[in-house]
């Protein structure tokens, strides 16, 4: 390992920031971001996590004057995007009670739909759920996370823990219940 003799009178710093790329889809925007960052003089750097924004769609719901619910058919469904919407801060605490009423699902009809479907409107309405994890060899995980992606096919799951802030995958059959 190459050690760096820095002089007396310069100091480290770190600053988290945040920094909003425009790209094709995730990775391209992540391929942009590590070059820029590699191409700089940066001793080193940490990419700790990254979001899709849904800015538009946010403000065009804010913006409507009247607004009606359209039900979907479930195979429209399966392959919802998973935009998690950039939250900010010029709404009053009377919008944000009043959103999270509209973006809670009601606990019976919760109860009426399959497992999946379930799990897709948790992940619709960016809930904040328990999981109960059972990893195997009597390793049992309670993670309080939002549901970021569900793959049917491969059946994997992928979650935000909300405390420790990193991205987890897991197999839904590790899964032993979930509460929200």
């Amino acid at each position: 390992m190459e050690k760096h003799n820095s002089s007396q009178d310069r100091a480290s710093f770190i600053f988290n920031i945040e920094v909003l790329v425009e790209g094709k889809n995730n990775a391209a925007a992540l391929e942009q971001l590590l070059h820029s960052l590699n191409g700089s003089d940066f001793v080193d750097f940490r990419i700790l996590s990254g979001i899709q924004l849904g800015e538009q769609i946010d403000h065009r719901k804010n913006n409507t004057s009247s607004t009606r619910e359209i039900p979907l058919p479930p195979n429209l469904t399966k392959n919802a995007d998973n935009v998690q919407p950039n939250r900010t801060s010029t709404t009053t605490p009377e919008k944000t009670k009043e959103a999270k009423k509209v973006d809670k699902p009601a606990a019976d009809a919760l109860e009426a739909l399959s497992y999946y479907d379930k799990i897709r409107a948790l992940m619709k309405n960016n809930t904040l759920i328990r999981l109960l994890v059972n990893k195997g060899l009597g390793i049992t995980l309670s993670i309080p996370c939002r549901i970021i992606n569900m793959d049917e096919s491969e059946n994997i799951i992928t979650v935000y823990h909300v405390d420790e802030k990193q991205v987890y995958t897991f197999r839904m059959n590790e899964i032993e219940d979930f509460s929200y």
